[in-house]
């Protein structure tokens, strides 16, 4: 009996530990030279990432061309991406092939150390092969944009074939971390998601009705904005009461709500469907590819789930993967599919839903998913 005692008391105190303590993660990296003067920094997903800023959290050199991060995660289960720079993305690590690698994937739920070894820096490699693809059709930018707390972000518009020749006027898709969509050069990645292609190719084939779209770039407090809470109702005000206007303003649009979408992936899945469901008066829609609707703090599934008012008269496009994150994100994805058939969405009507196996989460694969999810907005059959 005193035995089963002893055990249980050490389990709560490990239990207490681990509450108080939280999880420890350390993150030893081999590099190769680092010329003098400057230092290797991780940029990931997460605020104590650096929330994708190149650099904003550096490592601790501790020994020649080896460096290392120890963190100390709160949260039961941590889903971090992240890659390696010297600074800027203009120096970040590279294959030795002289590609930009996937993000660095990491699902923690408990004490662990990983390993990486950098091949080479993308600011040393002669022949670098970084960008696939380039800009089809024309791009233009409205700079540094600010409401209210927001932080400056810039906004790029893609305009469709024929729209400087005609007088015709066109629906609006906004895209959030509109830095990734059109243009390989501005994105982190080194792959954008070839949206520009994929829409200029549909319309000229007559697949789909011509549209306008507006990337709106994140900034650094992007865990925030695409979140509901602190800077993210203010973000969706961001979006329906000072960009949507002046868009309409500067472009030929069809303004109405039945013409006005957005989409995102990941946390910018969550505020597509936030936006339109918080603004359903502005926004006809929502594009979710692989959304973190629910999972470890995040949850966006309640405040659909409480909803008493009438049904919502959107079209809704959720997508996930199969691999890494994504099938972490899964359940929280199931939870949402079940709160929005409950509030009276069905599937091959206003909610296209599918799950691509073999897909990561990534630019590279939410880019092969472009064309479903324009033609379900745009298409005209």
């Amino acid at each position: 009996m005193i035995k089963y005692l002893i055990v249980f008391v050490l389990g709560l105190l490990g239990l207490f530990c681990y509450l108080s303590g939280g999880v420890k993660v350390e993150i030893i990296v081999n590099t190769p030279p680092v010329p003098q003067g400057d230092t290797v920094y991780i940029a990931g997903n997460q605020e104590y990432l650096g929330g994708w800023h190149p650099a904003k959290v550096p490592l601790e050199k501790i020994a020649d061309n080896k460096w290392r991060l120890i963190l100390n995660i709160d949260e039961a289960k941590a889903n971090l991406e992240f890659k390696f720079t010297r600074g800027g993305w203009e120096a970040e690590a590279v294959t030795a092939d002289g590609e930009v690698p996937p993000n660095y994937n990491l699902v923690v739920t408990h004490d662990t150390t990983m390993n990486i070894t950098i091949d080479d820096w993308r600011d040393k490699v002669e022949n670098l092969v970084v960008f696939k693809g380039g800009v089809t059709g024309k791009l233009e930018y409205l700079r540094d944009l600010q409401y209210d707390i927001l932080l400056p972000r810039d906004v790029v518009i893609w305009l469709p074939p024929g729209y400087e020749d005609s007088e015709e006027s066109y629906p609006v898709l906004y895209m959030h971390d509109g830095q990734n969509i059109v243009d390989p050069k501005t994105t982190p990645f080194g792959v954008d998601w070839q949206m520009d292609e994929a829409a200029d190719s549909l319309i000229r084939q007559g697949v789909i009705e011509p549209f306008i779209l507006v990337g709106v770039y994140n900034s650094r407090t992007r865990m925030s904005d695409y979140r509901n809470i602190d800077t993210g109702f203010v973000y969706v005000e961001f979006l329906a009461e000072y960009l949507k206007p002046k868009i309409d303003s500067l472009y030929r649009t069809k303004p109405s709500t039945e013409n006005t979408y957005n989409g995102g992936s990941s946390m910018g899945g969550i505020v597509s469907l936030m936006t339109a469901w918080e603004r359903s008066d502005v926004f006809g829609g929502a594009l979710c590819f692989s959304p973190a609707f629910k999972i470890s703090v995040i949850d966006y599934v309640k405040p659909v789930e409480s909803y008493t008012g009438e049904k919502k008269n959107l079209k809704l496009f959720i997508i996930n993967g199969g691999v890494g994150i994504d099938a972490e994100l899964q359940p929280g994805i199931d939870e949402m599919i079940l709160a929005l058939e409950k509030q009276g969405f069905s599937r091959g009507n206003d909610l296209y839903y599918e799950i691509f196996p073999e897909d990561t989460h990534s630019e590279r694969d939410w880019a092969k998913r472009i064309p479903i999810a324009l033609k379900y907005l745009f298409g005209k059959e």
